[in-house]
């Protein structure tokens, strides 16, 4: 039998890593700095797993009361009522990067390989076709991974591409994606099974019948300079 555990930002011990057994995923604010500046993006994140697969998820904006949930099997729903995504059956397919609103996040860490696989990729992105770049429509840095991510799994975001964060950043919002039709991949190419602590990730949007999410992947990733590592 195994016993309830905990595993979070304020406790985490590197000495006891995330396990297979049944265990809360917790991250009390997510998006600290908007927190301490009052912009409205930051959040309460809630998750549990079993067996490293996130299975709840509550993700709770206290400035905007939104409310977003999901158990896995049952649907994501935002403030209990509306089911995710927002679109519902009129969600529109995805059609590659150049019509995509991209989610990114600058991160703590600022130096070594990590930041240069960042910096180098964003600007892939953002670059001309003409230049060798995606040219994608936009790209957005809100500073919370599981708003962020609630944030795909409605549809408001094309996708969400992040290396650094936590387990505690994403297990909630996580459950949220794949309950809205979305689907994870890790963050460095060619890796389609993302671990939840793995801190690479890359999130997308759900599709009618999931048209456009692998192309879309398999696009994003062929822009992405380097490799991360953590």
């Amino acid at each position: 039998m195994y016993s309830l555990r905990f595993h979070g930002e304020e406790t985490y011990d590197p000495a006891r890593p995330l396990t297979d057994a049944p265990t809360f995923v917790v991250d009390p604010i997510d998006g600290t700095t908007n927190f301490v500046h009052g912009f409205p993006f930051a959040c309460v994140s809630l998750g549990f797993a079993v067996g490293r697969i996130p299975a709840v998820g509550v993700v709770y904006n206290p400035s905007t009361k939104a409310l977003y949930s999901a158990i896995r099997g049952q649907g994501a729903f935002l403030n209990r009522e509306t089911r995710l995504p927002l679109k519902g059956d009129h969600v529109e397919p995805l059609s590659g990067l150049a019509n995509a609103l991209v989610a990114i996040e600058w991160g703590a860490d600022r130096s070594g390989n990590n930041w240069e696989t960042k910096i180098r990729t964003y600007e892939k992105l953002g670059k001309s076709k003409e230049n060798g770049g995606a040219m994608v429509r936009a790209m957005r840095s809100l500073g919370s991974a599981a708003l962020n991510l609630c944030a795909v799994a409605e549809g408001t975001l094309d996708l969400y591409w992040e290396g650094g964060c936590w387990s505690w950043d994403v297990c909630a919002g996580w459950v949220i994606l794949s309950e809205a039709g979305g689907i994870m991949a890790d963050g460095n190419p060619g890796v389609w099974e993302a671990r939840l602590d793995g801190r690479k990730y890359l999130a997308v949007r759900g599709s009618p019948g999931g048209t456009g999410q692998k192309e879309i992947v398999e696009e994003f990733w062929s822009h992405v300079q380097g490799k991360l590592k953590y």
